[in-house]
């Protein structure tokens, strides 16, 4: 065995690996799907937010990242995407209870379905904003203005 699948081992069963996240800024119609964060959720609860999730564990597989942030979509608001996701950005963080987390972020076009709260625990709401509104929103974290930018910019420069 190689030195570096020791360390992976090492660290998996020192609880040293990221959860991995993904998420989803969804365009249509010169606006942004964005939730509410439930105050029942232990990172940013009650901040505004990208439809996403955690991915599952699969085994082997491929495209894990899209089908992924497909289903949380479709699970916690609703609404179908069109197949096509392009990248925007990823980054990392550490939660309240110390888990370290790699967060994927994809843009996404709007395909259909009406979006509404599926999962209450998850989502307080479901908003469609424009760029300016997110961006001048109170309860709208450092973070997710990022996201939007860069989704907005990547949209502009048609994908």
């Amino acid at each position: 065995m190689n030195d570096s699948v020791e360390n992976i081992q090492k660290e998996a069963k020192a609880g040293m690996m990221f959860i991995v996240n993904t998420e989803a800024a969804i365009y249509n119609d010169g606006k942004w799907l964005i939730i509410e964060r439930s105050k029942k959720e232990e990172h940013a609860g009650g901040m505004l937010s990208l439809v996403g999730g955690k991915v599952d564990h699969e085994g082997n597989t491929s495209d894990i990242l899209e089908r992924t942030v497909k289903r949380e979509i479709f699970e916690e608001v609703g609404v179908n995407v069109k197949e096509q996701l392009h990248y925007v950005h990823n980054t990392s963080f550490v939660t309240d209870k110390g888990e370290h987390v790699v967060d994927v972020v994809f843009l996404a076009e709007y395909e259909s379905g009406k979006a509404f709260s599926k999962s209450p625990d998850e989502v307080e709401s479901v908003m469609w904003f424009t760029f300016d509104e997110i961006m001048e929103h109170p309860n709208s974290p450092h973070f997710l203005k990022e996201s939007i930018a860069l989704a907005e910019h990547r949209r502009r420069m048609n994908y």
